[in-house]
């Protein structure tokens, strides 16, 4: 008895731990989500949709090369968490050292092969104005640039997450979102060329954001500090972990990125411009679900690596409920009224953002479910299987879109395959972990898959038919945001959380209101 009170308390003080981390957080992404929404439209007013087309597929491009970089970052983040777990701090100074030193390593290796591969690309397959093309090669040089930096704060946003100090990481958020903002304001006064300013300014707001990071880490963190190691068998472990995460990492860039080429090869800038429209509003709704993981992950990895299992997958479990909640409430309003917004937000519409939007918000929902598995196997180290699985029908992105776009299928659907490939994959992710971890799958379908599509089914009844009642007005869109919120808040309070849940939840609003 005595042992279950212990565990009792401890989910209750992790679970607090949780929630004030992802509060902290909201804070941070509510203010970002609005500077975020107000500077891309300053952005698309200022370039216009060929510039800003240009600037989303050139940045694809150089973001292509994560797929180098991707795997690494990941063996970072896991490497600095599990050892935290394991609270060994010398081993922890070794693996941040050993981690800045591999990063500088495959930053060179990167500039090596983007630069010239990315010249070639704007120069003979992208669809551009030979008028422009100057511009967006100066514009690979600074998204380079940029990649680099952020690939070098990589180790420091890593040991901020580990630390679960989230303040910190908050703080520094909205610097790099007012940054941005400040940028947006300058190109829209300038009379120069502003997507070769624009570039530029997102280089220098990247640099700031580095040393801000490493300055916080230095200061709090003592394991932040560089020293030259020579230990071999952590560079093996690290690099045999990122082989295999690899190809993962690699299918979620050419999912993304790919699309992005394949859109321009098919349509041109214009519908780029629709489809990065359509993921600066759909990403405004995934960033608190993006939040609520940041404040999770650790606590997922930390837990294996004192192997707590029973609290692991109590973790998994949970949050992979609680993403699906509170993405479904942000987005079910969204997706009722998408043209709405975006006639609110834009002075122009990009034609195929609307169903952009909605297509990416439905993939951002398939993909919550599976954010908790990604940290459960990451957590492991033994990762050759799952990868070789799951990253190889994520590869099938690609040529399936490609297939379609040359039949004559509209450009969406390079969305809506990756919404298709994303529902495959979490059932294999649940398949190989049940093995890998002994994950209980069935427990996970009943508790977990059919739970949230319940809440979701008895949400959706009453704003379908009040949906054609409505005026295309303020007044209707207002109506239709509160029925869709409070269709959706009360499914999940009533169908999608447990009675204990409730309880816990209305013991910490209680708490919230007295403070």
């Amino acid at each position: 008895m005595l042992y279950i009170s212990i565990q009792m308390d401890r989910k209750s003080s992790q679970t607090r731990r949780i929630a004030r981390n992802t509060l902290m957080l909201y804070v941070r992404m509510l203010v970002l989500m609005l500077v975020g929404l107000y500077t891309s439209r300053v952005v698309l007013d200022a370039l216009g949709e060929n510039d800003f087309g240009i600037y989303d597929v050139v940045g694809g491009v150089v973001a292509m090369f994560t797929i180098i970089s991707g795997s690494l970052n990941s063996a970072i983040s896991r490497f600095i968490t599990f050892e935290l777990g394991k609270t060994d701090g010398q081993r922890l100074n070794k693996v941040y050292s050993t981690a800045v030193l591999i990063q500088l390593v495959i930053a060179a290796v990167v500039v090596s092969v983007a630069e010239p591969v990315g010249l070639w690309f704007i120069s003979n397959e992208m669809t551009i104005d030979p008028s422009r093309i100057p511009a967006a090669r100066t514009v690979l040089h600074f998204s380079l640039a940029s990649f680099v930096i952020n690939m070098m704060s990589v180790p420091q946003m890593a040991s901020i997450t580990a630390h679960e100090k989230m303040s910190a990481y908050a703080y520094i958020g909205l610097l790099d979102g007012f940054l941005r903002l400040g940028a947006a304001v300058l190109i829209s006064r300038s009379s120069s060329d502003r997507l070769v300013l624009y570039a530029a300014l997102m280089t220098m707001t990247v640099l700031l954001v580095r040393m801000a990071y490493g300055l916080y880490c230095r200061r709090y963190f003592p394991e932040c500090r560089f020293r030259m190691v020579r230990d071999l068998s952590l560079v093996k472990e690290m690099f045999s972990f990122a082989g295999w995460n690899f190809i993962g990492v690699s299918a979620g860039v050419l999912r993304d990125q790919g699309g992005k080429i394949l859109i321009n090869i098919f349509t041109g800038p214009a519908v780029n411009a629709a489809r990065g429209v359509a993921l600066q509003l759909s990403g405004a709704v995934q960033g608190f679900v993006t939040n609520f993981m940041t404040a999770v992950n650790p606590q997922i990895t930390k837990s294996y690596a004192a192997g707590d299992r029973e609290y692991m997958y109590f973790l998994i479990s949970k949050s992979s409920r609680m993403s699906y909640y509170l993405l479904f409430v942000l987005a079910l309003p969204v997706l009722f009224n998408t043209g709405y917004l975006l006639d609110l937000w834009l002075k122009d519409v990009p034609s195929h953002s609307e169903l952009f939007v909605q297509l990416f918000i439905v993939f951002t929902l398939s993909e919550s479910l599976s954010n908790p598995l990604i940290t459960a196997q990451l957590a492991t180290g033994n990762i050759r299987n799952y990868q070789l699985v799951v990253g190889g029908l994520q590869l099938l992105n690609i040529p399936v879109s490609y297939v379609f776009l040359k039949l004559g299928a509209v450009p969406e659907v390079t969305v809506m395959v990756a919404v298709a490939i994303s529902q495959i994959c979490l059932f294999a992710r649940l398949f190989m972990l049940r093995g890998m971890i002994g994950l209980p799958a069935g427990d996970f379908l009943k508790k977990v898959y059919l739970n949230v599509i319940a809440v979701s089914a008895a949400a959706l009844v009453v704003p379908l038919a009040a949906d054609t009642a409505l005026p295309d007005t303020f007044s209707g869109f207002a109506a239709s945001v509160t029925i869709c919120v409070c269709s959706a808040g009360l499914s999940v309070m009533f169908i999608g959380l447990r009675a204990s849940e409730r309880r816990e939840l209305a013991s910490m609003l209680k708490d919230w209101l007295r403070k």
